[in-house]
Formats: C-alpha cells, structure tokens, sequence
C-alpha cells in the first residue's frame, strides 16, 4: 500500500486504536481508486478525480486534527503524570489522615472521659453554689447587722471626735506640764551629780569601816578562841570525858588555819582535837569548812580526829545537822 512518507511519521504519533482506523481508512480509499481506475469512464474518473481532491483536503484536515490530538495526547499525558505524582501525594495525605484519625479516636475517647469528669464536677460546683447562696445569704444578713454596727460607730466616732477636742486642751495642758518636768528633771540631774559625789565620798567612807570591821571581827574571833584555849579542857573533860593532854594551840596544817588544834584523850584512846571558832554558826558552809581541815589532819597524821566548832550561838537547825555530823558544838555561853 504505497503511502507517502510524511504520512507514515505523522501515523507513527497516533496513539494505536486510531492509527488502526486512519489505516483501515486509508486502505480503503487505496482499494476504491484501484476498482474505479478498472471500471470508470472519463466522466466518471473526472468525478473520482474531484472525489480525490476532496478526499486529499479531508486527508489534510485528517493530518491537521491527528497533529492537534497528538498535542492533546503530550499534554494529556503530562497532566496524567502531573495526576498520578498528585496520586501519591493524596495517597500518603491519606495515610497521614488515617492516622491522625486514629489520634483524634483515642482523644475523643479521653475527651468523652474528661466530659464525664467535668459532668461530674459540674455537679459538685452546683452544690458548692447552692452553698455559697447560702453562705452569701448568711453574709448579707452579717452585712446588716454591720451596717447598723457602722452607724453606731458613726455616732461613737462624732462622740469621739468630741472628745479629741476636749484632749487637745488637755494636750496642751500636758505638754506645759511636760516643759514643767522637763525643767524638774535637769533640777533632779544637777542634784543627781551631787548625791553621786556623795555616794563616792560614802563609799570611800565605808571601805575604811569595812576595814575596821573586819579588824574589829578578826580581834572579835581571836578573843573567841583565846577564851576557847583557856575554857574548852575543862568543859570537854565534864561533858563528854576528853581529856586534853597537850595545850591547845592556833596553827596551820598544810596549807589550811587550825584555829584550835591538840591531842586529847578518851577512853584511853588518843584523838587530835581540829576545832573552828566562828562568832555564829548560822551557814552550812561553815560545817562543810570544818570538814575540809579535818580531811587535812587526817591526811596530815593519820589519826583519828574529834571535829569541835566554837561559836557564840547556833542556829537550831545547823546545831542539829552538826550533831548528827558528829560535831560537837560549844556555845560560849555553856563553859561558864
């Protein structure tokens, strides 16, 4: 089937089912042409002829149309690619939806959760508001009565105001009276500095009384223990059988004052007598003194020892405490 060459390229461009017609078409024109060349006469193949020329410019816009489809066909199937990458986007969008779907499953179970919570709650605000009703009819009941309590502070403020004017005379009164004691104190102040000149001069004074008190107390105790030297032999031999075998004496054992220190004897056993002469035995501490100086005599001889104290007088309990010590007290009064 001769066809010319540009018609075989432009065929070569057609998507196949219409190639196939344009073919089948074109073989049919070519098998009209051989019969009617066969069969026509002049008349007739003068009207083959014009049947040609208008078949020849069909043939044309046949050409022309196929070239237009065949740009359609390019741009049909740019757009079909262009539709199937927008296929996949859509298909992963799809994908994506599906699970953010799921998402929005699970959250609308919690939020189906979180509703009944709040339903929940919702009844427990309406009765937290019907309380409040009620607190706030008890409050505005308390507003009342704090209305009338503000009225009659009203009034007491216009009675105290009344008398804010009455202590503003008396103010000014006491600030006289204060410029008044005011000028009293710097009197009091000068004769302070004055009476503290005193009181130094005094207290010198009295330091040089202590002085001879002490003197006078210590002269006071040596003529108790002198009396007690000359008095205690007899007395001691009389009331309790201690005879005294050495003189009694005033001396130091180690580091420690014996005021009235000898040996005596009783019941034919030797004792060393440690005696403490104090003008009253009124203090605790005076027992516990003697104690001390007994402890050093022991220490010091290793004897036995009679604890003796020599007073004017004694207090009762003290004499009571010493004699269940086992001191034996001699009141001045009782040698005589």
């Amino acid at each position: 089937m001769p066809y010319s060459v540009e018609i075989i390229r432009k065929l070569e461009k057609i998507e196949p089912p219409l190639k196939d017609v344009l073919i089948d078409i074109l073989a049919e024109i070519e098998l009209q042409r051989k019969q009617w060349e066969e069969s026509v006469t002049k008349k007739e193949f003068n009207e083959l002829k014009e049947i040609v020329a208008e078949l020849a410019k069909a043939q044309k816009k046949t050409e022309q149309r196929i070239g237009e489809l065949t740009e359609a066909q390019k741009k049909t199937e740019q757009r079909l690619n262009e539709l199937v990458e927008a296929q996949k986007k859509t298909e992963h969008r799809v994908d994506k939806l599906e699970i953010a779907v799921q998402e929005l499953a699970e959250a609308q179970k919690r939020t189906e959760q979180r509703v009944n919570e709040l339903a929940e709650a919702q009844k427990k605000t309406e009765q937290r508001l019907n309380e409040l009703i009620e607190a706030q009819k008890r409050i505005e009941h308390r507003v009342d009565k704090l209305e009338i309590a503000v009225q009659e502070l009203a009034e007491a403020q216009k009675r105290t105001e009344q008398r804010v004017d009455k202590l503003e005379i008396t103010v000014q009164e006491l600030a006289e009276a204060q410029r008044k004691t005011e000028q009293r104190v710097n009197e009091l102040a000068e004769a302070q500095k004055k009476t503290e000149q005193e009181i130094a001069k005094l207290t010198r004074e009295l330091q040089g009384v202590k002085k001879q008190v002490g003197g006078l107390s210590r002269s006071v105790g040596y003529a108790l223990e002198n009396e007690a030297f000359r008095h205690l032999p007899s007395f001691l031999k009389r009331r309790y059988n201690i005879e005294v075998i050495d003189s009694l004496i005033r001396t130091y054992v180690g580091e420690e004052e014996i005021n009235v220190f000898g040996k005596a004897k009783k019941d034919d056993k030797e004792f060393y007598i440690v005696g403490e002469a104090v003008l009253k035995l009124d203090d605790r501490s005076k027992l516990k003194k003697l104690w001390d100086k007994v402890s050093v005599v022991r220490e010091e001889f290793g004897e036995d020892v009679i604890p003796i104290i020599v007073t004017h007088f004694a207090k009762p309990d003290i004499l009571e405490r010493a004699n269940k010590a086992g001191i034996i007290v001699v009141q001045s009064f009782e040698w005589i």
